[in-house]
């Protein structure tokens, strides 16, 4: 199979690579349901060595940057709590989390998750996490550039390997929201 971006040779639909993905991401793409089907989900095999996106474009290919979009953990304060929401935007963007994030999530203060919370509370690893298997009472975050992106490169849960998903697919998982100007 080829991959509809990049130039990765050991392209195959996820739910034929279901041992090369984390626990929870195996099983969201085992339950997968929805307008795109599962058989879209790509997985291709990555060094581990360069998951974070300015190694691995430099690595794989700077036209990759363009197709590629990070998930981020962010934390919002309210009223002596916090809640974790994941928030998914293009890799040559950065999240405006004390603009749009603090004002869809309705928190007083809002700031990145720290390494230990963003994968102790997702089960993934860090410069691997992704928008799918996350927990699903998480609000779910998506710039509306990602998902106007006909094909998009995302992490897979772990930093070997990464995910080629259709990027209407981020649309539809559970508590997702797609926003205007999530990005800036």
């Amino acid at each position: 199979m080829r991959a509809p971006i990049g130039d990765f040779d050991d392209a195959r639909p996820a739910p034929d690579c279901l041992d090369q993905l984390i626990a929870p991401v195996a099983e969201a793409v085992r339950a997968w349901h929805g307008d795109v089907p599962a058989e879209q989900l790509i997985y291709v095999d990555t060094d581990p060595g360069v998951a974070d996106t300015a190694a691995f474009v430099e690595h794989y290919g700077r036209q990759l940057l363009d197709e590629s979009a990070n998930c981020v953990i962010v934390a919002g304060k309210r009223s002596g709590g916090t809640s974790l929401a994941a928030c998914v935007v293009l890799s040559g963007n950065r999240v405006d989390v004390n603009g749009a994030v603090r004002r869809q999530l309705g928190v007083r203060k809002a700031s990145f998750a720290s390494m230990d919370t963003a994968t102790g509370e997702s089960g993934m690893e860090y410069g691997g996490i992704t928008a799918i298997g996350l927990p699903a009472d998480w609000p779910l975050l998506v710039d509306s550039r990602v998902v106007d992106t006909e094909w998009v490169l995302i992490g897979s849960g772990r930093r070997r390997g990464k995910l080629i998903v259709p990027g209407k697919a981020l649309a539809g998982l559970p508590g997702a929201v797609v926003i205007e100007g999530l990005a800036v």
